[in-house]
This record gives structure tokens, C-alpha cells and sequence, in this order.
């Protein structure tokens, strides 16, 4: 198998929604009381725009989008903050078939190569706890946690 990352652009929108579908459905089945089943997960309009300006990173693998990335970048200059600057992943997902394949991988590869070519300070993203696979590439990469979001649910008065 033969990867390569490249920038998105708006022909490859059907496979990003594709693969976009398959991640969205495992976050419902991880979380139903926060997650719900959506069609398109990414609107097209959107998807076009963003694009163009380099939000959207593909994976191709033997010629096919396998993967997908989609980076931000973020400053933080608050007065009781350091000022620092970072790539910002919003969402990074690998076709299911390909998993475990080193997909996710070259994505994150890519996303460093974009951090040092910017002078960025490092990259964050969010991962839900429950995504145990996911949560392991990141740490088998070298993320750490920064900060963890925690919860207190509302019991259902029955």
C-alpha cells in the first residue's frame, strides 16, 4: 500500500463524507446521548469552501482518499496565558476497511510538517474517552492529555 497526503479538494468531498459517515456513527454508538445520526455530517457548501483554504487534508491510498484531516489554527494570547500558537485537528478519521494500516499516522505526520512549516508552538485535538482505538494511535504518536472535560449527568426523574 502506497499513502500519500495531500491537500483536499472539492471533487474528493463524496469520499470525505463517506468516511465522515463512519466516524459519526461510531461516535453515536459510543455516545447516543450526545451523538445522533446526520446526513450530510459535513455540508458540501462547507466542505468546498474550507477546501480551498487548506482546512480539508486527504489521504489517498493506491489512488483512493483513505483518510482525511481537518486543521485550524489557534493563538492563545489571553493575559493569564502564555502566547503560544497551535495546529488545532478538528476532526481526523481513516476509512474503516484501513484502519491500523498506518493511515492515521501519515495524517499526524502531515500535521507536524504543517505545525513546523507554520512556527507553530504544537498541535492539539479532543478525543472522546470512550474511542479507546483512537485514543491509542494518539498516545502510540506522542500525545499527551492536556486537559480532561468531565461531566455530571442528569439523572432521568422516572
Amino acid at each position: 500500500m502506497h499513502t500519500v497526503i495531500r491537500r483536499a479538494e472539492r471533487q474528493d468531498y463524496d469520499a470525505v463524507e463517506r468516511i465522515m459517515q463512519q466516524v459519526q456513527n461510531l461516535h453515536v454508538s459510543l455516545r447516543p446521548d450526545i451523538y445522533r445520526k446526520a446526513d450530510p455530517v459535513v455540508g458540501k457548501a462547507y466542505f468546498e469552501q474550507s477546501a480551498d483554504s487548506g482546512v480539508w487534508w486527504v489521504a489517498e491510498t493506491d489512488g483512493t482518499v483513505s483518510g482525511v484531516m481537518e486543521i485550524y489554527r489557534r493563538k492563545y494570547d489571553a493575559s493569564v496565558q502564555t502566547p503560544r500558537r497551535t495546529l488545532f485537528i478538528a476532526s481526523i478519521a481513516v476509512e474503516e476497511s484501513l484502519r491500523s494500516h498506518g493511515i492515521g499516522h501519515a495524517l499526524l505526520k502531515k500535521a507536524e510538517e504543517l505545525r513546523d512549516e507554520a512556527g507553530m508552538d504544537g498541535i492539539e485535538l479532543q478525543v472522546n474517552a470512550r474511542n479507546t482505538a483512537a485514543r491509542k494511535l494518539y498516545e502510540s504518536y506522542g500525545f499527551r492529555p492536556e486537559s480532561i472535560n468531565m461531566e455530571l449527568i442528569k439523572e432521568d426523574p422516572q
